[in-house]
């Protein structure tokens, strides 16, 4: 009898050890699923919370590219005014009747203004220091935005090669010609000019020859044909900016 209680004593102990072991095992189970949902919860809301960092990125971005549509627009209609006159004048001097189209020439000196697209890049350079640019890593708006600011550049340089050559070819006119009469035919109404000494007929003079120097039609030929160019390049990049508002508004809705 002694034996067969000493047998139960130890089932009833190993009995309890089991169910201790059991009891431990379910605590750690529920403990490690306890963590495992926290950091599940901690990664969604991480998550949330770059997606609308990111987004506020993107937003300023559009906001960035529309400012820069309005600015192309302009520029085109203006650049195409420019080119429309330079192509008239071109022809006009090839048909040796520029003496009959005077205010045509005047007018085609608009070709040495120095246009210049100023885009804003503020938004676009923020992103790309900060830690959430990888995430656009091999997306569609990546591409864009690389194209879109790669054209910018092109455009760039363009505008600053014309410009720098009109400069040029305008300050060497300045060491070649007084221009006093020209500004004045330009810049006063004919009711004050017909008041003063000098007879229209200086005036108009003083513009032909002016008009009549290699470097004045250099610049109206260089106009005709390079404006075209950047027209075209302007157009392309309101295109893109197009697409890369588009492609904000599907990222930022979702």
């Amino acid at each position: 009898m002694r034996l067969f209680r000493k047998i139960r004593h130890k089932q009833i102990l190993d009995n309890k050890k089991a169910q201790y072991l059991k009891y431990a095992l379910g605590e750690i189970i529920l403990v490690v699923i306890g963590i495992l949902i926290a950091l599940q919860i901690n990664n969604w809301n991480q998550s949330i919370k770059d997606k609308n960092s990111l987004n506020e990125y993107l937003i300023k971005i559009k906001s960035h590219t529309s400012q820069d549509q309005e600015q192309l627009e302009e520029l085109v209609k203006g650049r195409k005014q420019i080119a429309d006159l330079c192509k008239k004048a071109r022809n006009s001097i090839l048909d040796k009747t520029e003496n009959d189209n005077l205010f045509l020439f005047m007018m085609s000196g608009t070709a040495f203004a120095d246009f210049y697209f100023k885009p804003n890049s503020g938004g676009y350079e923020s992103l790309k220091r900060s830690e959430y640019y990888g995430k656009l890593n091999n997306t569609k708006i990546d591409s864009l935005l690389a194209r879109y600011h790669g054209l910018v550049d092109v455009i760039s340089e363009n505008e600053k090669s014309y410009n720098q050559y009109t400069v040029h070819q305008e300050n060497y006119l300045d060491t070649q010609f007084d221009r006093s009469l020209i500004l004045a035919s330009a810049f006063m109404s004919r009711d004050s000019l017909a008041i003063k000494a000098t007879p229209q007929s200086d005036y108009d003079q003083a513009f032909i020859e002016y008009t009549a120097k290699p470097a004045y039609r250099n610049v109206i030929s260089l106009a005709a044909w390079q404006f075209d160019t950047m027209i075209s390049q302007y157009n392309q990049l309101i295109e893109l900016g197009h697409q890369i508002i588009k492609e904000i508004d599907i990222i930022t809705e979702d």
